[in-house]
């Protein structure tokens, strides 16, 4: 195995300790010679400090946490090493991240792993290594306390969230092209003008309007109401003395909660009496910020199972019955044990994939317990059922159960006459029911609030019951294919800036309506505007492929940028190649399918389109740009 022999390359990382080492990274958003898709890249070696252990010592160790590794053979190092690293990538959250691959060298072998977060990626190939290291040395390694800190730091990033993640992953499967813009805090589904920008479920083509009126509650209920819609009888208070007023009015229970908010903040329902209105009103209170007046809903509280309704562009597309987090008893463990115990359920790893959140013990919680005569040190008896919290949210550790298959015709009718009258792509509809199978015309139904930009977690991983894949409706409402999601791109390895103007001008002349974005080393063109060209290449294409009014993108991609940066996009509908090297030879494998290359090398051109090659001999007066261009008229 002369690749993993240990030689005289200069350690970079290695300890004098250590068998192993890894160097050279280089962290790739897209494409790049090593893998289709967004990568971290580094070399691995041995070191001349030790001897490593056999492999199958190392494989002993690491199964007993992926059994299913022990199932494959490893012929270096270097296979093992990557294939732990793409294992633990997946962060236990079952993130879609499974691809890799090894390029052996003299001296090193060069480890590519499909990568999404490059701070966790990073983190992973280290953890690996470490773990490692301490097997060749017999010694313990904190293996689930260093992945603990890697999926926390995973969910701290821009992908971390449950549904920036899913729909990410959704538009990653369905093969729409996605990256982030940074400077817009956006994630952007498609390029020039197919795009469509947003964060979560909330998109740049919503009504802001309509996403605002939805957060200001009192003006909301009161739209609904007049339109028809089963509301809870109640008012706004800005005072607790108009509070307890207005409880006696409508008669208790009650339930409270501030005009502004959101995820079930500062809500208390079922509130009985005055004293326990004090308290509710006290919490609702706290959870409006300072710089917003004091404006609190009491409603009448209608007794019921809470669901969420999802409707998507005006149409159901789910319902989710929503549970208070509990627990139940043994007969000897505290409601503080107990809860502790319920959050070490791998449920509720608290994963942008995890069915169920952390219980998250706090004033709220202890001021129930309170009301039911119990406290964090208090002995459930055994087989009882002690519920949590007053609210049924999810990211509080509420239980979601799927309930789309029970709702009733009439009340599907009534989430979607609701959700036509917003200009939103996405809208959670809060409503509490007896029976979600009966009508909501004969049977105890109220609508509590609506929401802009739901989670879709409760819906596409319920803690009970089938998923209902949310992302992909999403999405298909914008993109019904992933061909609807992309413009033609044309991709070169030579492109001079006179060459660019020529191809923007003879297209622009055939379709004058077009706008037409190129870049090359030399400069960039919106037309015939010519631009400021970055430093950070990649940068430059991915402005053009933001520009909402782009209907084709023209981009040189030779060997050095490959190497360096990869590709910011995949998929190109003609690859025009003069005398590439083995490098420049990658935009052929990046080519969407059905696409033309163009390759020339010396005086001889291959045309190959649909499994079919033409090949010419150039003649001395004909230009390789003839060709091309030639070629380029007729397909577009």
């Amino acid at each position: 195995m002369v690749q993993e022999q240990s030689t005289d390359i200069i350690r970079i990382n290695a300890r004098r300790t250590d068998v192993f080492d890894i160097f050279n990274f280089t962290y790739f958003i897209g494409p790049n010679p090593y893998l289709d898709t967004g990568a971290l890249v580094f070399d691995f070696a041995l070191t001349e400090y030790l001897d490593p252990l056999p492999i199958q010592d190392y494989i002993d160790t690491i199964s007993h946490f992926y059994p299913h590794l022990a199932e494959q053979n490893y012929q270096l190092y270097a296979d093992l090493f990557a294939c732990i690293v793409s294992e633990v990538g997946k962060l236990d959250m079952g993130l879609y991240l499974n691809v890799w691959s090894i390029k052996p060298y003299h001296s090193y072998v060069r480890i590519s792993i499909q990568a999404l977060h490059e701070r966790t990626a990073r983190g992973v190939v280290y953890l690996v290594w470490d773990w490692l290291e301490s097997i060749t040395k017999n010694e313990y390694f904190p293996f689930e306390e260093e992945l603990l800190k890697l999926q926390n730091k995973f969910r701290e990033s821009i992908y971390g969230g449950p549904t920036v993640y899913a729909l990410w992953q959704a538009a990653h499967q369905q093969g729409i092209p996605t990256f982030y813009l940074w400077e817009e805090g956006l994630m952007q589904y498609g390029y020039g003008k197919k795009q469509i920008r947003g964060v979560a479920t909330s998109f740049h083509i919503d009504s802001h309007l309509d996403s605002e009126f939805t957060t200001r509650k009192d003006d909301c209920k009161e739209f609904l109401d007049r339109l028809g819609f089963p509301i809870p009888n109640g008012d706004i208070v800005i005072s607790e003395t108009e509070a307890l007023d207005v409880a006696i009015e409508i008669g208790y229970p009650v339930a409270v909660k501030p005009v502004v908010g959101h995820k079930g903040i500062g809500v208390t329902a079922n509130v009985q009496d005055s004293r326990e209105l004090e308290y509710a009103y006290h919490l609702a209170k706290l959870a409006i910020s300072e710089d917003k007046s004091t404006r609190i809903i009491i409603e009448k509280s209608i007794s019921g199972t809470d669901y969420r309704l999802l409707c998507i562009n005006g149409k159901f597309i789910a319902a989710t019955e929503r549970r208070p987090p509990s627990i139940i008893g043994d007969g000897y463990s505290t409601v503080r044990e107990l809860i502790d115990r319920e959050n070490c359920q791998p449920e509720r790893k608290d994963t942008p994939t995890s069915p169920m959140s952390q219980i998250i013990i706090d004033e709220v919680m202890e001021e129930y317990l309170y009301e039911q005569r119990l406290r964090l040190d208090s002995i459930v008896r055994k087989d009882e059922t002690i519920y949590l919290s007053p609210v049924a949210n999810i990211s509080s550790g509420g239980v979601s159960i799927n309930a789309t298959d029970k709702i009733h015709p009439d009340n599907i009718i009534l989430a979607e006459e609701i959700a036509q009258n917003f200009g939103l792509t996405c809208l959670g509809i809060d409503v509490i029911a007896h029976n979600i199978s009966q009508s909501w015309q004969i049977s105890n139904f109220a609508i509590l609030e609506i929401n802009a930009a739901p989670g879709i977690s409760m819906h596409l991983n319920p803690a009970i019951g089938a998923s209902v894949d949310v992302p992909a409706y999403i999405l298909s409402t914008f993109f019904p294919s992933a061909q609807d999601a992309r413009i033609p791109i044309i991709t070169f390895n030579q492109l001079t800036f006179d060459e660019l103007q020529i191809i923007i001008d003879r297209i622009l002349f055939k379709y004058p309506q077009w706008t037409i974005g190129g870049v090359c080393r030399e400069g960039i063109l919106v037309n015939h505007s010519e631009k400021l060209l970055s430093q950070d290449y990649n940068r430059n294409i991915q402005t053009l492929l933001r520009n909402p009014q782009l209907d084709l993108l023209i981009a040189e991609y030779p060997e050095d940028i490959l190497e360096t940066d990869g590709m910011v996009y995949k998929g190109s509908n003609i690859v025009v190649l003069d005398h590439p090297t083995e490098t420049e030879m990658m935009l052929l494998r990046d080519a969407i399918d059905g696409s033309i290359f163009i390759i020339s090398k010396e005086n001889h051109v291959s045309i190959q389109h649909k499994g079919l090659i033409e090949n010419l001999i150039l003649e001395e007066e004909t230009e390789f740009l003839d060709v091309y261009l030639q070629i380029i008229d007729a397909l577009l």
